[in-house]
């Protein structure tokens, strides 16, 4: 039976942690003398319902069951862009409410897309709003949550169950709650190295912020609506945000035995990292040697860059791009959208199938082929020298089945959908209705044609706006907490 007090009473505190973060913009909004009118009211509408669900929650218990996470993590994230979205209407800065829940839905899930044309002329809290929600919605709303639920009683196992992603999970601690604070000092430290390591590249410090913020969440919302390359024109702030975001894409987890704990073999021997690292480097690789065979005039040099920036982009789903990639040859465009499907590693904030997972179904596939030739032979499935059990094995099966149906069924309609009446853009075809699905459920954020990374998505019909928004979601929840819902029996006691 679902216990409702207590859902309401972690709700509660999830949401003073938004008026928390609404207010901290607030605060940027008065230093560069933007006024009130954007964040005043949020605070207070996350105030107020935040200390219902506590005062509703009220003598809860402890006791909280799976099914409690799965309503918890799967709400929260709706719950949180329903309010997160109020400054972009308050504001003025978007339409209508399918542009603001897309835009904040974008943000809190760390897609990246926006609807919004021109960002330069964006305040300056509203810029720091859409940083924050990614950074936040990264690692994960609940999964910072986690690190001070015990302080009020309520255990942490079944919420990190609901929200975590990927099929395997290395323990840093026993106690779940130490190692996401351990976890997300790693995350704060790489956000504090890349906004000074931008700095010392020149950027100024409000951009290295938000593009910091944005990086290490491999979320991809920048301060400018021109590209990287366009604006900065700076080939070292460049190879600053390559690393940071490959470093960002690589499992949290890892990060923390290598560096913290000193474990610099199993950074060597990790078989996720080195399927991230062989996509990774083959994709650039084929990108960079037909850029250089197609326009030789722009030098091997910058070729490998934009190769390695457009890959590790569009592989960690942060969706900052340097040129349009979507001019490049066409041969290189199946390249790209299948480093968006497979995504980095798991445990990292970045979206897509994960490499962990691919890793595995690779090495299904080879065993099964062995079982051809050797029908008697038991073969199980390792991953570094750690038998995968069969469930997991059904789990990851069933997850490429939902992934794939609702990637088909997204592209499906939003190709029905169209565009706006305006017709900005009239040849709205499957093959840019499938980019924009990809892009969504793998949390990228740039598409293919008209949307990938030089357009907005502003001329999307609000349909296809709540169908991408939709997408984003299950997306960063990994489908199985949304689609539990659906299920008759989840509700039955």
């Amino acid at each position: 039976m679902l216990n409702w007090r207590l859902i309401a009473r972690i709700m509660g505190f999830l949401l003073f942690v938004e008026a928390g973060l609404l207010t901290l913009c607030q605060f940027v909004s008065w230093i560069y003398d933007e006024g009130t009118k954007e964040f005043a009211l949020p605070v207070l509408i996350a105030l107020f319902m935040g200390g219902v669900c506590v005062l509703l929650g009220r003598n809860a218990g402890k006791t909280m069951g799976r099914k409690d996470g799965y309503i918890v993590v799967s709400s929260i994230w709706i719950v949180f862009t329903l309010i997160g979205m109020l400054p972009f209407l308050l504001g003025n800065h978007v339409p209508d409410v399918a542009s603001a829940f897309f835009e904040a839905m974008s943000g809190f899930t760390s897609t990246g897309a926006t609807i919004i044309d021109n960002l330069d002329t964006m305040p300056r809290g509203i810029l720091f709003w859409r940083s924050l929600t990614q950074w936040i919605g990264g690692i994960g709303i609940v999964f910072f949550t986690i690190a001070i639920l015990p302080a009020f009683g309520i255990g942490e196992v079944k919420l990190f169950a609901a929200e975590s992603t990927g099929p395997m999970h290395d323990k840093v601690h026993p106690r779940i709650s130490i190692a996401v604070r351990w976890i997300g000092g790693v995350y704060i430290a790489l956000t504090l190295l890349c906004i000074l390591s931008l700095t010392a590249c020149g950027m100024p410090m409000f951009d290295a912020v938000n593009y910091s913020l944005c990086t290490t969440a491999t979320g991809g919302y920048g301060t400018h609506s021109a590209l990287l390359g366009d604006y900065y024109h700076s080939p070292a702030i460049e190879y600053v945000l390559i690393f940071f975001m490959f470093a960002s894409g690589v499992n949290y987890t890892l990060i923390y035995y290598t560096i913290l704990k000193g474990k610099i073999r199993k950074f060597f021997i990790d078989i996720e990292l080195r399927t991230y690292l062989i996509i990774a480097l083959g994709a650039s690789f084929i990108c960079a040697i037909v850029l250089i065979i197609e326009d030789p005039a722009h030098g091997i040099e910058y070729s490998l860059r934009q190769s390695l920036f457009t890959v590790i982009s569009l592989q960690t789903t942060t969706g900052l791009a340097t040129v349009d990639y979507t001019l490049w040859p066409v041969q290189l465009m199946p390249v790209l959208l299948f480093v968006m499907f497979a995504g980095a590693c798991s445990g990292s904030t970045s979206g897509g199938v994960k490499c962990i997972r691919l890793s595995i179904i690779y090495r299904v596939l080879k065993n099964e082929f062995t079982r051809i030739l050797h029908p008697r032979a038991v073969i199980p499935v390792r991953i570094n020298d750690n038998i995968v059990s069969a469930n997991i094995v059904q789990t990851l099966l069933g997850f490429m089945a939902l992934f794939v149906c609702a990637l088909f069924l997204g592209a499906f309609l939003l190709a029905l959908s169209g565009v706006s009446p305006n017709d900005v853009h009239p040849d709205f075809d499957y093959y840019e209705a499938f980019g924009i699905a990809m892009s969504s459920i793998s949390n990228v954020g740039p598409g293919m044609g008209y949307y990938g990374p030089v357009n907005s998505w502003a001329i999307l019909n609000p349909f296809a706006k709540f169908v991408c928004s939709i997408l984003m979601l299950i997306g960063r929840l990994e489908i199985f907490p949304i689609a539990i819902l659906c299920t008759r029996g989840f509700w039955k006691k």
